[in-house]
Parts: structure tokens; C-alpha cells; sequence
């Protein structure tokens, strides 16, 4: 998975910024999600922090449709070649295993994909500005796949969800970088409560692959801050 792990590095240096659209979600089926699921419903955003300044910032939504569940994030990421408007939709089982994705940026050039999971199988057709639609296929080891998409941090919030407290330990999980077409895996490890100041306790999850860890602070269920440390990155929760 190596030049997966180095693309999603590369994520943490460009930065997000857009509104996403009313809640689909009623409260009716946020109430009987809760007692189905690994999630519970929440949205909020990310500011994007390199080098200590702030560059941008990511809005996110999860929430139950359907009897399934619905996380979806839309970011703005400034690059050297300008703007680029990156949005992502994952619908999930209640027990965190994916139904489907789909991603979609616009910038110097347009792209999207749609990702159809059938138990261990990742069925993608990708759609390039200028290209026929071009379809690949992935096969992992489980129908547990995460999906860690460049530049669309609310999936680590899906990541934290998924680690099983109960187990605790290292936790290996298939990951999927679907604008790379690249599949891999992960680690994630739980490192208890840690002193984040001024008396606040946060749980830690490290994620890790063979060139590339990141830190998760999470306050009960809520992700409140990511740290990319090779890459002198940050991403806060607003």
C-alpha cells in the first residue's frame, strides 16, 4: 500500500472549505439508528492547520437513511494549480461495513467515481473530464473495508467507529483510497486517555502503515482533532 500511504500523507498539506446541504435525516430513524448502529448522528467541521497557520477548513455530515447510514463530507482545497472542490458520500451498514461511495472534484480538471461494495468486493467505475468511464475491481480479505479518501478527513470519525474498545489491542482493518484506485491496510490501536490540557482528558487512536502515522484525539465518540506529525499537519474540529 505504499503509494496509497503516501498519497493520503500528501492530503494533510492542502486544505477545505464548503457548506453542505440540509440534513436528509429525520429524527425518527436518528432514534432507532442509535440502538442498531455503530454511529450516532453529528455534523461540524474541520479547520486545516499546516505549519501552524490555518489554510482551509472541511464540513461533514453523518446520519442514519433508510436503515442504512449516510457520512458525507465536501472540502476546498487550494493547490499550487488553484482551487480544487473535492466532495465525498459513503453509505454504510449499521455495523460500519460499506453499501457505497462516491467521490467528486472539480478543478483544473473534473473527475468522480462510484464504488459498489458486495462483501469483500470494491467495484469501481471512474469518470474522468476527456476519458471513457473506466472500471477496476478490488477484492480484500473481510467486508470490514474502511475508506480513507484524499483529502476528506470525516472518514477518520467512520475509522474511530469501527475500532472495537471492547477488544481493545491493535486492530487491522482493509482500507480503500478509491481517487488512487488503491487498496491496503491499517492499524489501529487505542493508547487510552491522554492529558490534552487545562484538565481535559481525550482518548488517542493511532493509526498506522508502514510510512505513515496519524493521530486521532477523539472526546467520547466525537472527533475532535487528527495530527499528521511527518507532515507538520493538523486538523481541529470547529
Amino acid at each position: 500500500m505504499k503509494r496509497a500511504k503516501n498519497r493520503c500523507l500528501k492530503t494533510f498539506a492542502v486544505v477545505a472549505a464548503t457548506a453542505l446541504a440540509a440534513s436528509p435525516f429525520t429524527s425518527r430513524a436518528a432514534e432507532a439508528g442509535k440502538l442498531l448502529s455503530l454511529f450516532t448522528p453529528e455534523k461540524g467541521s474541520f479547520k486545516i492547520l499546516v505549519n501552524g497557520q490555518q489554510m482551509g477548513k472541511e464540513e461533514f455530515e453523518i446520519g442514519p437513511s433508510d436503515g442504512n447510514w449516510v457520512a458525507k463530507g465536501s472540502s476546498e482545497i487550494q493547490t499550487a494549480d488553484g482551487v480544487t472542490h473535492v466532495s465525498g458520500t459513503l453509505q454504510l451498514h449499521p455495523d460500519g461495513t460499506p453499501v457505497s461511495y462516491e467521490w467528486a472534484t472539480q478543478g483544473a480538471k473534473k473527475a468522480g467515481a462510484t464504488v459498489n461494495f458486495n462483501g469483500p468486493t470494491a467495484t469501481i467505475e471512474l469518470r474522468m473530464e476527456g476519458r471513457r468511464p473506466f472500471t477496476q475491481q478490488f477484492t480484500f480479505g473481510s467486508a470490514q473495508i474502511a475508506v480513507l479518501d484524499n483529502n476528506l478527513y470525516y472518514q477518520y470519525a467512520v475509522l474511530a467507529r469501527l475500532y472495537d474498545r471492547g477488544k481493545k489491542g491493535a486492530q487491522t482493518f482493509s482500507v480503500l483510497v478509491p481517487q488512487e484506485l488503491t487498496p491496503g491496510s491499517l492499524t489501529v490501536e487505542s493508547l487510552g486517555q491522554q492529558n490534552a490540557g487545562g484538565g481535559r482528558k481525550l482518548e488517542e487512536l493511532v493509526v498506522k502503515t508502514e510510512d505513515l502515522e496519524v493521530d486521532l484525539y477523539l472526546d467520547g465518540d466525537k472527533l475532535v482533532r487528527i495530527v499528521a506529525p511527518s507532515n507538520n499537519a493538523e486538523i481541529d474540529r470547529l
